[in-house]
């Protein structure tokens, strides 16, 4: 899996490519993390080059909401194909996150 990390403003947007799961999740938590604590909170993850993800890619983004709410920030998605945005309505994440088609929109929620 690859990892994308751009700063625009105050909001950092991380774009994961491949494969979100257990053998990559460990790299993606840290790379997580280091986004929101370089940005208070505002996350913005681009979700259109992932081809899958599992449980653990799943509980990354719940640590990412959590600790992003905590600093009174926010973890906004975008760009989800139908078969990733099938798990996590599935899953019930889709209440969980705000949830938007592309980056663009993602990181205009935080205006």
């Amino acid at each position: 899996m690859q990892i994308e990390r751009q700063s625009i403003g105050t909001v950092v947007v991380l774009s994961p490519k491949g494969r979100l799961d257990g053998t990559s999740c460990p790299a993606f938590e840290a790379e997580v993390l280091a986004a929101l604590d370089s940005s208070a909170g505002r996350l913005a993850v681009d979700l259109a080059g992932l081809d899958y993800i599992s449980s653990a890619g799943l509980r990354v983004l719940l640590i990412a909401a959590k600790r992003s709410k905590a600093s009174g920030g926010k973890v906004v998605l975008s760009g989800m194909r139908p078969e990733i945005r099938e798990v996590f309505d599935i899953s019930g994440f889709s209440a969980i996150f705000q949830i938007l088609p592309g980056r663009d929109e993602a990181i205009a929620a935080f205006a």
